[in-house]
């Protein structure tokens, strides 16, 4: 019969520790706490055998103790020592774990760290589980508990990543309004204020992917108003370019604008991605012989 490891070893103790009845002098609370020391060992023991999934489950186990012995802050942590080992190849049980460590940070009121584990559960989900939808509303989240937090710069950054979800989920006035309320913010800082032009090209590109090459021309004339300088950029010239192109239904013309803009700043997947989704609404327009 093969040995036990250390890890099982501690597993089993920890166990036995959690289900023993109290005797005379001690108390449940000190059960709880000794399991919880146990457990913990356990997980690292688990961790350096490289069995991460065991680790995550030995420190849910240690969280769960910790709650009963109502230590909030080490519940906290022991989750999200779950969820990092979860990562290891068990999304969704990450996502899990750090959603309990969100739920106990939240409560005692520390705002700026359960966003930095909403943003990691954002990540999972847009990255391991290519769940849009929940990545988006987690990014938001966390926007949110950043921004009330005075951190200002991390919350636009998760705001406009959002936008481009919303984007992609072709949830356009959605990511149009968080462009906007990114770049306001931007244009208030001397540092920031460069980012503007590209955010405010965004949303005239989502604009034009709604079909609607009013509220982009109307949108261009808002955002020159807001900045007099947007009106020389490329990224404004590049949007004129094009709403011509569409709206003389020349694919033609459209894709040389494209090809032009592409030689001198390189588009990124995001933009190559809308940018074909609006050659494609010239395409449907029927030709009227």
């Amino acid at each position: 019969m093969p040995s036990k490891s250390p890890a099982q070893t501690l597993l089993e103790r920890a166990d036995k520790k959690a289900n023993s009845s109290t005797g005379w002098f001690s108390s449940t609370s000190t059960k709880f706490e000794e399991a919880g020391d146990l457990y913990q060992q356990a997980a690292n023991a688990f961790k350096l055998e490289k069995q991460f999934r065991e680790a995550g489950d030995a420190y849910a186990r240690e969280a769960e103790c910790r709650e009963k012995c109502k230590e909030i802050n080490e519940a906290a942590n022991a989750w999200w020592n779950a969820a990092k080992a979860y990562k290891r190849g068990h999304p969704d049980l990450a996502v899990q774990a750090l959603g309990q460590t969100v739920t106990h940070l939240t409560s005692s009121g520390r705002f700026r760290q359960a966003a930095d584990r909403e943003k990691e559960i954002a990540q999972i989900y847009q990255h391991e589980l290519s769940d849009l939808r929940r990545a988006c509303d987690s990014l938001e989240r966390a926007a949110d508990w950043y921004a009330q937090e005075d951190a200002t710069a991390t919350a636009n950054a998760c705001f406009k990543d959002a936008a481009d979800l919303h984007a992609e989920l072709e949830e356009y006035p959605a990511a149009i309004q968080r462009y906007e309320q990114v770049a306001d913010q931007s244009l208030t800082s001397a540092l920031t204020k460069y980012s503007v032009k590209d955010y405010w090209l965004k949303a005239c590109l989502c604009a034009l992917a709604m079909k609607d090459s009013i509220t982009a021309k109307r949108n261009i004339q808002k955002y020159m108003a807001q900045d007099p300088t947007f009106a020389s950029t490329r990224e404004c010239k590049f949007v004129n370019a094009i709403i011509d192109a569409i709206q003389a239904d020349d694919q033609q013309a459209f894709t040389g604008c494209v090809v032009e803009y592409d030689q001198v700043t390189k588009l990124d997947n995001w933009k190559t991605s809308i940018l074909l989704k609006i050659k494609r609404t010239i395409e449907s327009e029927p030709t009227i012989l």
